[in-house]
């Protein structure tokens, strides 16, 4: 049972799913012309037609199979869905003189989908067409200074269209508004850690069987969470760490103590110098990511020969991952990731993903449940090429080292000052530029060093984090001191979009 989303190319239908998910409501995005046996296969309680880039005047503008309307279901759209709804019904859409982009208030709003809400609500537009005439039966629900069809509905309530997006931070409301619609709709709200733990380990079992499963553990928490997965589902398993040369300062030796002792069957294989062999002369971060993807794949190949038979190869790929890889409907492709898009055939191995679907968030609260300790529960994402994507151009041992220092010691006084719990991640950038300064009375040229923290909820959008200009200066007073071959200290102010939250 779900609700699902059908996806006409929207920048937020991924928020959507997440929102319901917030709600414990379990969702599922299906392209926006799925089949209606796609669609049911699901056994949708409810249906939402995202936005998107597309003007129902478009001859190739992808609609919907008409049989949504037909399951019994209760249907939400939101901006486009909302005005395929209307013309679908009869209504009537025009072309807007000007697109409606930003915040707005709903100055009137009635009916179940507003319960509890009172004065002026707060809500984000982004359109260019609005809907001129409402289908026979239909009527206003909500009006705004300048729309004054801002929300709409069927005779029964069992249609129901926005012109704005609840899914969004920017309409602070929205997850109530989405939440009535769950009430409305009789949505099961049974989307809750423990059921999906269990829903991954009952999964797990039955298609590991007495198979054996080799894992790639990062140290981070989606791969150290799937390694208990694995040994609380009881399935044979050997989890490999490879220390790439491009790890975290320290990173190797806290690995090996936070998860033995819980019983992961773990193997460490030193790798750095073939790592930083292949890297060597490579400035293009996509051709990093594909040498060090390629270079995991012939590590594990050559343990798999070593310690096999396997059948499955085991990786923590996030929801995230697949959506910016373009495994996601309509997702254009950002940057590739080395644990994305399945292995080789004639490795052998057939690839475990259980977190395939589950965002950051989703899968802490798995680990809280698992038992793994806050320290690698409440860590801050790291990527799988580790620190070669965060030296810009050519990796050496020798940037590496400086950078290794550098971001422990910015991480390290997040800590001490008590900001590291307040910021989704945090991490320096070594940056190809060397600039002048004065240390002592000698001049000198270093490295420059950018900072970068961000907020966030899943990752797919981030805002820079407002730390204290205090905190700042202490960081950019301590770095050059304690790293001397860092010369200058900058702090990043780029948003997700319109950046990633790695420069590379």
């Amino acid at each position: 049972m779900a609700v699902v989303v059908l996806d006409f190319g929207s920048q937020y239908t991924r928020l959507i799913a997440r929102r319901f998910r917030e709600l414990r409501a379990y969702s599922v995005i299906l392209p926006g012309t799925a089949s209606l046996n796609e669609i049911q296969s699901q056994r949708p309680e409810a249906i939402v037609l995202s936005g998107g880039p597309s003007s129902v005047f478009d001859p190739d503008a992808p609609r919907p199979d008409p049989g949504v309307f037909a399951l019994g279901v209760p249907v939400l759209g939101i901006c486009y869905g909302m005005q395929y709804m209307a013309q679908h019904f009869g209504g009537e859409v025009k072309r807007a003189g000007r697109a409606e982009y930003g915040k707005a208030s709903l100055l009137r709003f009635e009916g179940p989908l507003f319960s509890g809400l009172s004065g002026e609500v707060q809500v984000w537009m982004s359109h260019a067409d609005a809907v001129l005439r409402l289908p026979e039966g239909w009527r206003v629900i909500a009006e705004t200074d300048e729309n004054p069809v801002a929300a709409i509905q069927d005779q029964e309530g069992r249609f129901l269209g926005v012109q704005f997006h609840p899914e969004v931070s920017h309409t602070p409301k929205g997850l109530e508004i989405l939440e009535n619609f769950l009430a409305l709709a009789g949505v099961s709200r049974e989307w809750t850690p423990g059921s999906v733990l269990e829903a991954m380990l009952t999964e797990v079992r039955e298609r590991v069987g007495k198979d054996r499963v080799l894992l790639a553990v990062s140290g981070g928490v989606d791969s150290s969470t799937l390694a208990l997965l694995l040994a609380r589902a009881g399935v044979d398993h050997l989890a490999v760490f490879v220390d790439h040369g491009l790890l975290r300062l320290g990173e190797r030796d806290e690995v090996e103590r936070a998860l033995r002792p819980l019983g992961v069957r773990l193997r460490v294989v030193d790798a750095k110098d073939r790592f930083l062999s292949a890297l060597k002369g490579v400035f293009d971060p996509e051709e990093k990511r594909r040498i060090i993807g390629h270079t995991f794949i012939e590590v594990f190949k050559a343990v798999a020969g070593k310690e096999g038979p396997f059948r499955f190869l085991a990786q923590g790929t996030l929801y995230p991952d697949v959506i910016e890889s373009a495994g996601g409907y309509g997702a254009a492709k950002i940057k590739s990731h080395h644990n994305v898009g399945g292995l080789p055939e004639e490795l052998g191995f057939e690839l475990l993903e259980p977190f395939r679907y589950l965002f950051k968030d989703e899968v802490r609260e798995i680990a809280l449940l698992l038992g793994l300790p806050d320290t690698i529960r409440l860590r801050h994402p790291f990527p799988g090429p580790g620190l070669a994507i965060r030296v810009l151009g050519e990796v050496s041992e020798e940037k590496l080292e400086v950078l290794r220092r550098a971001d422990d010691l910015f991480v390290s006084l997040l800590k001490d000052h008590g900001l590291y719990d307040e910021v989704w991640q945090a991490l320096a950038v070594l940056l190809p530029v060397r600039s002048v300064g004065v240390t002592g009375d000698e001049r000198r040229y270093g490295y420059t060093l950018v900072l970068r923290a961000v907020t966030s909820v899943d990752g797919m959008t981030a805002d820079w984090a407002r730390l204290p200009h205090d905190f700042l200066d202490e960081v950019a007073r301590q770095i050059p001191r304690r790293v001397p071959q860092i010369g200058r200290v900058v702090y990043d102010l780029t948003s997700k979009p319109p950046g990633t939250i790695e420069w590379e």
